[in-house]
């Protein structure tokens, strides 16, 4: 135990010593966690639109008003040719672009069908998707209610015969912060945790001092525990923080135990901390550590944990891959705890998980280290 406290007294020197790095440790998660939150959070509204009116009656313009009192599109061009609507999405002064006939009034008028054209820049396919949507669904509800009020001018009126109501859970009002801050805290935790240890063994050896390591009778889990636990104190504290940013400034609650997100948290840490130090133990330079770190841990982290994308539909050789990274069982319980509010039980299979990796990749941690040169 006095050989473990040694090495834990050793490894908060250098933390302590260093207050450039302390300061980079404490801040840069909450830092990260507000720029993120911010930068992909931001719910889409106002979008530039160009319209191109050929009919230019009243019919048209109530028509324009249902996209544009909506609060997702405003009007920001007016044209004259389709060629003009084209080319403002091209320049990408418009996100979106609606053409309406010179026959659009007339054929409401007499009750004859008629056609408008939307056009949706595609370069970017999620965000087309979504505007694809949002004109689709508010134009459904523009002839709906047109169609209504020809019946009513008639003096005859129609129930439709099904009427179908959405109940949406957990995020009713579809907000996009409150799916994506809960995946950025693993993300941000999984980065800090992983570098500042991918860098601890290597450290030692281009410093010199693994030699009075070697010399010393510290055991491999002595010395690979002792590494990990200061990081762990400070892996807490960022935990905490992160949490506290989402709930106070992104206005996220906690839907279901906070103690248990914690604890999670902990577990989590500890795991990608072992990752590290695993890293560090394999590794021969700094650099070779940081390649190791971004591109076998970080980058797949991003891309396959589920953070942007779906795991279902991946392939099996890569859905089997992210099965190995720690983030991708934690993503589904801070998710799980702060969206649906659901308890160890429901987390079960994603927690044992967890914490087999965790050992899994401490073990592998001491088992990896030699005391030699």
């Amino acid at each position: 135990m006095e050989r473990f406290l040694t090495i834990v007294q050793k490894e908060f020197i250098h933390i302590w010593r260093d207050p450039r790095t302390l300061a980079l440790i404490i801040l840069l998660p909450a830092i990260l966690l507000l720029l993120l939150g911010y930068g992909v959070s931001g719910e889409s509204v106002d979008k530039p639109l160009v319209v191109a009116d050929f009919s230019r009656t009243d019919a048209s313009r109530r028509f324009i008003e249902y996209f544009t009192s909506s609060g997702k599109f405003i009007v920001k061009y007016t044209a004259q040719s389709e060629d003009e609507i084209l080319n403002l999405i091209d320049r990408e002064k418009a996100k979106a672009g609606i053409w309406i006939p010179e026959d659009f009034g007339r054929s409401l008028d007499t009750n004859r069908p008629t056609r408008v054209q939307f056009y949706v820049n595609g370069s970017d396919p999620a965000e087309a998707q979504t505007t694809n949507l949002e004109l689709e669904t508010i134009s459904q509800v523009a002839v709906q209610n047109i169609f209504s009020a020809q019946l009513a001018s008639r003096g005859t009126t129609m129930t439709l015969p099904i009427s179908t109501h959405t109940l949406t859970l957990y995020n009713p009002d579809n907000s996009s912060k409150r799916y994506m801050v809960p995946g950025l805290i693993p993300m941000i935790l999984q980065v800090q945790a992983l570098l500042l240890t991918a860098l601890a063994i290597v450290r030692e050896r281009e410093q010199g001092t693994m030699e009075q390591l070697i010399v010393t009778p510290i055991h491999s889990w002595e010395l690979m525990l002792g590494k990990i636990v200061p990081y762990l104190l400070v892996g807490f504290i960022n935990t905490v923080a992160t949490i506290a940013i989402a709930m106070v400034i992104f206005e996220i609650t906690v839907a279901g135990s906070l103690w248990l997100l914690i604890g999670l948290s902990m577990v989590f840490i500890l795991g990608s901390l072992g990752m590290g130090v695993l890293i560090s133990n394999i590794s021969q330079t700094q650099m070779q550590a940081m390649y190791l770190a971004v591109g076998v841990v970080l980058l797949p982290a991003v891309i396959l944990s589920g953070l942007l994308f779906p795991r279902d539909s991946m392939p099996l050789f890569t859905y089997l891959f992210s099965e190995i990274l720690p983030i991708t069982h934690y993503l589904t319980i801070t998710r799980g705890i702060m969206m649906k509010g659901v308890g160890a039980d429901f987390l079960l299979p994603s927690i044992w998980r967890l914490v087999a990796l965790c050992v899994f990749y401490f073990s592998a941690s001491v088992l990896t280290f030699r005391k030699q040169i």
